[in-house]
């Protein structure tokens, strides 16, 4: 009905992203656009108002998994896939700029490729970035994958893909989903142990790079451990 209050809700949320992108929306405007792709009919504003008092934020709602959105906000599994999928798709999307080519030599590339590389990412996971002669990229390889807060990593596993890739170089990295980009002291011991595992078939390790959301510490740009980018 054309005196209804929302008549042309949607396609007034719509032209003002066209026009702008999300610049100017709240959290729960964005929400309610994306709802639009699950909810054909319908105001969707007191949908996105519920859900974001449910978990707090858009960070908490993207990334709970699809059976606890299920439970807490009494929807769909349509509607759960689409929010679980969000982070996941972000972290393809930003995946997606790098060609396995690219060449990373300091510490800035290696920090930036690894940030994007775990965007999505809800537990902590290590990698492995083997590298060319010329420092280019020609594998990343997940060595592990845990819980929020740690993750089981046996450096024979390093040494399996360094050997595997036939590399004289590589990368660690991994991340501390919600926490602090500071290393913890198994994280400087499971280094040590790579490093001079690695030491015994002629692979160098160049770095290994601990990432807290879009921030990362070096160890190669502290001398710690590693043989660095020189």
């Amino acid at each position: 009905m054309k005196n209804h209050p929302h008549h042309g809700h949607r396609e007034r949320v719509k032209e003002k992203y066209k026009k702008g992108g999300l610049e100017g929306f709240h959290d729960h405007e964005v929400l309610e656009m994306l709802l639009y792709y699950c909810y054909p009919r319908g105001d969707t504003n007191p949908k996105a108002h519920n859900m974001l008092n449910e978990f707090g934020s858009l960070h908490n709602l993207f990334e709970a998994d699809i059976d606890t959105l299920k439970e807490r906000l009494k929807c769909s599994e349509n509607v759960a896939v689409l929010l679980n999928l969000i982070p996941a798709l972000a972290g393809r999307y930003f995946r997606s700029k790098w060609n396995r080519k690219v060449q990373i030599n300091t510490a800035k590339a290696a920090g930036e490729y690894a940030i994007d590389l775990f965007v999505g990412h809800t537990v902590e996971s290590f990698y492995v970035l083997s590298l060319d002669s010329q420092r280019r990229l020609l594998n990343t390889s997940v060595i592990s994958k845990g819980t929020v807060d740690e993750s089981a990593v046996y450096p024979r596993e390093v040494i399996k893909v360094a050997i595997q890739d036939r590399v004289t170089s590589v990368i660690l990295t991994h991340n501390h989903p919600g926490g602090s980009m500071r290393p913890s002291r198994a994280d400087m011991e499971v280094t040590r142990q790579i490093v001079e595992g690695l030491q015994f078939i002629g692979v160098s390790v160049l770095d290994h790079i601990v990432v807290a959301g879009d921030t990362y510490y070096s160890f190669a740009a502290r001398g710690q451990f590693v043989s660095g980018y020189l």
